[in-house]
């Protein structure tokens, strides 16, 4: 990759660390588009204990 068209490292990079770091369960996704990061998805999910783990406690 020519440095022009370089992507400072550190921009996208710590986005990924902070969503990573703030979530539990879930999906932290990059989309790659003419080899440069255009986009962080972050997708969380919320995990509920079911009747049966209720009852076990």
């Amino acid at each position: 990759m020519p440095p022009e068209n370089k992507q400072p490292s550190a921009d996208w990079l710590e986005l990924v660390r902070e969503k990573v770091q703030s979530l539990r369960f879930g999906v932290v996704q990059i989309v790659v588009h003419d080899s440069r990061v255009t986009q962080i998805e972050r997708t969380e999910k919320t995990r509920l204990q079911s009747a049966k783990d209720e009852l076990e406690t």
